[in-house]
């Protein structure tokens, strides 16, 4: 492989694809129960859920400053070309800090061939992205092409997430206890999506039903020829919705290609157990 891949945990693509595919794994790290982990490595998702309906409080934070300076030195010292796709800068410090440390790493190895991109996305829609990265880059690309090929999926990855309870969004400072409190009564689920690599609400419905329905008929006028893409279905825990929702997908546009992963811990532990994310493009490659 001619140009090197490297991408962060809050991709939600399993540890196991990226030793498969040769690419390097960034893991954010995770604080629950007074201990840090290495999100996808040293703890996985499942373990946060089942600690969060317990009752316990998981935080994030971005990659390691060391991480990306032995790996960028190593890069450097051993001459590979190399793309990072990065978690959208507007949910975590990660890009900026690759970035500084890249430029750090430069000063002393001015050859360093290592482009940064900030992909603006989230979850497995920041996954997709970096699978189309991956595929070319085994197919031979070129650095510019696969550039090209990040920059535009990046830029027209549509997200929209629903959350099981609106208590976790609540203890995250996402929205205020009443809200939550009033909106589980009510069974009110909210919808989200991005914009500029920001997780901003859409709506808020009232059943799962009526939720379902409002994602089918925002894929109708967002998506463009959705049986002909890769889907992506990522969920905290909640396979069952999961394959609800790729079900209802497929009967109404005839889309056969899904991703279906859990939500790791980086976006997971904003959201809580239970969340429902869903990826597609609005525009497809001519």
């Amino acid at each position: 492989m001619s140009v090197h891949i490297l991408a962060d945990s809050a991709s939600d693509l399993p540890y196991s694809y990226f030793q498969e595919n040769q690419l390097h794994f960034i893991p954010l790290l995770v604080h629950l129960d007074g201990k840090d982990y290495e999100d996808g490595l040293t703890i996985q998702s499942k373990s946060v859920y089942d600690a969060m309906r317990n009752g316990s409080a998981a935080k994030t934070s971005q990659a390691s400053p060391e991480y990306f300076h032995k790996l960028f030195t190593q890069f450097a010292e051993e001459k590979k070309q190399g793309i990072y796709v990065a978690f959208s800068s507007e949910l975590s410090g990660t890009y900026n800090t690759a970035v500084m440390i890249r430029n750090e790493v430069k000063e002393i190895h001015p050859d360093l061939d290592l482009e940064i991109i900030d992909s603006k996305c989230a979850s497995l829609g920041y996954g997709l992205v970096v699978k189309v990265a991956a595929n070319l880059a085994s197919k031979g690309a070129t650095k510019e092409e696969i550039i090209k090929a990040v920059e535009f999926n990046s830029t027209h990855m549509e997200h929209l997430f629903t959350v099981d309870e609106l208590e976790y969004l609540a203890r995250g400072g996402r929205i205020s206890k009443a809200s939550a409190f009033v909106g589980g009564l009510l069974n009110i689920k909210p919808l989200l999506h991005v914009e500029e690599g920001k997780l901003v609400p859409l709506e808020k419905i009232r059943g799962k039903k009526k939720l379902l329905k409002k994602v089918l008929d925002l894929m109708h006028e967002r998506g463009e020829k959705l049986q002909q893409q890769t889907i992506g279905i990522s969920h905290a825990d909640d396979l069952e919705t999961a394959l609800e929702w790729k079900a209802a997908i497929s009967q109404e546009f005839g889309s056969t290609q899904f991703v279906i992963e859990m939500i790791g811990s980086a976006v997971g532990a904003h959201a809580g157990p239970g969340t429902i994310a869903l990826f597609f493009l609005n525009k497809l490659p001519e």
